[in-house]
């Protein structure tokens, strides 16, 4: 009972360690996307992105000691006929701070045009890549076909020393005489390998999760050569999902830098644009490969 408790507790500890490794593996993505520009010093922009992935939003206004900061905000009181708060308190998490904040004097920042967090639909993802990834270690332990004898208890120690020198790679293993096989039986646990399989639908859920991101990627799995209409659908769906973030925080740009008298910017990262023209390069070598397959034809 005592190694079956330590057995659960030792799958629970890595299933644990399993799911925290994705989830902080996407908010790593997500977090490192965008690139601020003209931000005053008293700004972290980790800290903001960090917010606008848990929260969904952050308010910018100006401390009168501070200066200007970017922090997480309550929504208080109502809000006007589009859905905009009118009033809002700014605190940190961290310490006691807080300041009480007007549509006259503060911008809110949104992650997307729903306004709502990332962290959400990222546990999801972490969730289902760390289920596959545990089917995967289960199916590749089961492929070590643990053997199962069924003897009586007085020949238990007899089989622990013969399973050991099986164990062990003996070539040859030795039994006496009063070693009798009738009286005990092997019984075979194989398991079907599926770890592959299983492994390319993981890959499938971690490209979903790219696409959700606005990361570029080839959502698909095949062995031979990529279709132009597969890649250039999923660029749609990863431009939509990109400019959906990446629209929300141009937009707070643009009000920050008309009431505080600013020049704040935000862009999508240059080495993930790298990877957008690596796609395109696959587009045009496979639109140049297509005419000479149908004069083959």
């Amino acid at each position: 009972m005592a190694r079956r408790k330590t057995n659960f507790w030792e799958s629970a500890v890595m299933n644990n360690a399993t799911y925290i490794q994705y989830y902080n593996r996407l908010i790593e993505l997500s977090i490192a996307m965008f690139d601020w520009t003209g931000l005053p010093d008293t700004i972290d922009p980790r800290f903001l992105e960090l917010t606008l992935f848990k929260y969904g939003q952050a308010v910018f206004f100006e401390d009168e000691v501070m200066g200007y900061l970017a922090l997480t905000n309550a929504v208080q009181g109502g809000f006007d006929v589009y859905g905009y708060p009118v009033a809002s308190r700014a605190y940190s998490p961290y310490n006691n701070y807080q300041k009480n904040l007007t549509l006259d004097d503060s911008v809110i920042i949104y992650n997307n045009y729903l306004r709502t967090p990332s962290s959400l639909d990222v546990e999801v993802f972490a969730k289902r890549l760390y289920n596959l990834d545990r089917v995967i270690d289960v199916n590749a332990n089961a492929q070590k076909t643990p053997v199962l004898i069924k003897c009586a208890e007085t020949q238990r120690l007899t089989m622990k020393n013969l399973y050991k020198e099986f164990d062990g790679n003996s070539p040859v293993i030795f039994g006496d005489n009063g070693l009798n096989d009738a009286n005990f039986t092997v019984l075979s646990t194989e398991a079907p390998y599926v770890a592959d399989r299983i492994y390319q639908l993981k890959t499938q859920i971690w490209n979903e999760a790219l696409t959700y991101l606005g990361i570029s990627n080839i959502n698909v799995q095949k062995k031979e050569r990529l279709i132009t209409d597969e890649v250039s659908r999923n660029m749609g769906g990863v431009i939509a999902s990109r400019y959906s973030r990446l629209n929300a925080r141009q937009n707070a740009c643009e009000k920050i830098n008309k009431m505080f008298g600013l020049n704040i910017w935000c862009e999508y990262r240059d080495d993930y644009r790298e990877l957008d023209e690596e796609l395109e390069d696959v587009n045009e070598d496979d639109d140049e490969q297509e005419p000479e397959v149908k004069e083959n034809e």
